[in-house]
């Protein structure tokens, strides 16, 4: 089993592979291609900026092309990752995003760099401002909704579950504004996960998800069902991050104790499997989802 962040994304796989070779021309083919489509720019700069060598590279095809607005964008995540491994300062990253920013202002995408790095270098408002810059260019996107979530949903970790915490509020006013048929109707149920996180790491609910009353309690059960009924209303138009809104669907399923449903979003997902939510809390992702899918398929739990 392979958690590839690419998400069956096979052009961004090609794209990656021939980075790692400084073959930075596929990856501009491969922007140019992507377009405006923000939340797959998004998705493909964020997973080409983790490689290891992706910041000398983006360094040399800003050198060759120094007015190239991808070239800007991939260096300035690049560095943020780097950034968030202790590799390099914030601030510097904070400036390769804010270059990027500048050469193309339409792009959410240096924000959203600015988001990553603000969760795990910055402050409560240095996240909401990122956040907002990214939905001011794309009301829709779908990868800063969801670390805008994880953000709140680590605030006042030890007040136990309140069901008027700030990330309950976020994320159904965010479903809201994006309407039925969009995959931000996966936001409360992913509200519901990332403050189990929260709550679980400050021991303030037992680190083992299963069996708990907290998967059945109101909010749970129609955050649930929302975006169960979200997923069967899917037209199938592809989007970058959908195995990672199934992946969460599946273990809030489960938890549940909807194996059928579970079983079904388990043979969706396939290969596409996600770290997260199999790793909360502090589990082997491998081990918690091949125990999990098992179990809801009918095969045990080994």
């Amino acid at each position: 089993m392979a958690f590839d962040p690419a998400l069956g994304d096979e052009e961004l796989v090609a794209a990656r592979a021939a980075l790692t070779q400084g073959r930075w021309a596929d990856v501009r083919a491969l922007l140019a291609r992507t377009g405006d489509d923000w939340d797959r720019r998004g998705h493909r700069l964020v997973v080409l900026g983790e490689g290891k060598s992706t910041l000398a590279w983006a360094q040399e095809w800003l050198l060759a092309e120094p007015e190239s607005a991808d070239a800007a964008a991939l260096h300035a995540l690049a560095a943020v990752f780097r950034a968030s491994a202790g590799k390099q300062s914030p601030e510097s990253a904070r400036e390769a995003c804010l270059r990027a920013a500048r050469t193309t202002p339409h792009d959410p995408t240096p924000w959203l760099g600015l988001l990553i790095l603000a969760r795990s270098t910055g402050s409560d408002d240095e996240q909401v401002r990122a956040f907002d810059q990214v939905r001011g260019r794309h009301r829709g996107h779908h990868h800063a909704h969801y670390l805008m979530t994880k953000c709140l949903a680590e605030r006042q970790k030890t007040d136990g579950d309140d069901p008027f915490h700030e990330v309950y509020e976020f994320a159904e006013w965010a479903a809201g504004e994006a309407g039925g048929g969009s995959p931000l109707s996966m936001l409360p149920l992913v509200a519901l996960i990332e403050r189990y996180r929260t709550l679980a790491a400050a021991r303030a609910l037992p680190t083992d998800p299963s069996r708990l009353p907290y998967w059945t309690s109101p909010r749970a059960r129609s955050s649930i069902r929302t975006g169960f009924d979200w997923w069967l209303d899917w037209d199938g138009r592809s989007h970058p991050r959908l195995a990672l809104d199934l992946n969460y669907l599946a273990f809030a399923k489960l938890h549940s104790g909807d194996t059928v449903a579970a079983a079904a979003l388990f043979n969706r997902i396939g290969p596409h499997v996600t770290r997260t939510p199999w790793s909360y809390h502090d589990r082997d992702p491998k081990k918690s989802f091949r125990a999990a899918r098992n179990y809801a398929l009918g095969f045990g739990t080994s």
